[in-house]
């Protein structure tokens, strides 16, 4: 275990909040080793229930004493694991892109942008938008004030200076995010900021199509009724360990993230679904460049 656990903090090095999962899942696997609750080290460690819950799911950070702490009550000796894990949890608060936005980011978006940021592969399903990757300032801008018709001008601008930040983070880093998406027909009639503007979004997701390391299909009206139905989902795979993917799914007044096995496997094989009785690649293009042409 030693030598995993210290080869896979090397391969994750650069990436602060998928640093914090990690530890979190080791943390995780040893304390089930020892056969206790999450329940009863909250209890011995004096902490809420809930800490140990968000420590081990990574959406919160320990200090290295505090990793030293649970490795003491689960009777870990060994100095290699110990050092490991402890170099993990003081490098997971590295300075971030997105830190001069925290202002305007609420905590589901901000867990959004972590995950998303982290993830070496995103398999996406939009129902009535052009995924956030790919939309263009103004498509973005309407979606902002339709979404959120409260916020002020200036909170709508940096929202749409955030998304388009995103989109350099996710798809032109040194290894970008491999995506693969499938939008309803449906995204492609709605005309989001007026006909100019959308004109603009659907040539920029021609020409995004056509990029190495993203995969887009149109499931189409003919389609019928499909295994996507029940709405919009996202599942990010992440690199070093599958059992750290997380499929996301977000509602009005909550996001949910699903990481059991069952929900992975679920949605898995309801992506799958969708890529079969979706367009393939060539013919997706030919649609939207057929759209295009009826907006001129």
């Amino acid at each position: 275990m030693a030598s995993q656990v210290a080869q896979e903090v090397h391969q994750l090095a650069a990436i602060p909040t998928m640093r914090r999962r990690m530890l979190g899942a080791q943390l995780r696997r040893i304390r089930e080793r020892q056969q206790l609750t999450a329940d009863e080290v909250a209890t011995r460690m004096k902490w809420h229930p809930s800490k140990m819950s968000r420590i081990e799911a990574g959406r919160s950070g320990l200090r290295a004493h505090e990793v030293g702490g649970l490795l003491d009550l689960y009777e870990v000796r060994d100095p290699s694991t110990r050092d490991a894990l402890e170099v993990l949890a003081k490098e997971g608060k590295r300075r971030v892109w997105w830190q001069p936005y925290n202002d305007v980011l609420t905590p589901r978006y901000l867990d959004y942008i972590c995950l998303e940021a982290d993830a070496s592969a995103a398999l996406s399903f939009e129902t009535t938008l052009i995924p956030g990757l790919l939309q263009t300032p103004d498509y973005a801008r309407a979606v902002i004030r339709a979404l959120k018709p409260e916020r002020e001008t200036d909170e709508v601008n940096a929202l749409v200076e955030v998304r388009l930040a995103r989109q350099n983070a996710a798809l032109n880093r040194e290894e970008p995010l491999q995506l693969w998406v499938i939008v309803d027909e449906s995204a492609l009639h709605r005309e989001v900021g007026g006909a100019s503007a959308f004109n603009r979004q659907l040539k920029r997701l021609r020409d995004a199509a056509e990029q190495p390391n993203i995969t887009l299909q149109i499931l189409p009206f003919g389609a019928g009724a499909h295994a996507g139905m029940l709405g919009p989902f996202v599942i990010f795979e992440f690199p070093v360990q599958a059992d750290l993917d997380v499929v996301y799914s977000e509602g009005l007044a909550s996001s949910v993230y699903l990481e059991r096995d069952a929900d992975r496997i679920a949605y898995r094989r309801t992506f799958d679904l969708l890529r079969a009785a979706a367009l393939d690649v060539g013919p997706s293009h030919d649609m939207i460049e057929r759209r295009i042409g009826e907006q001129t």
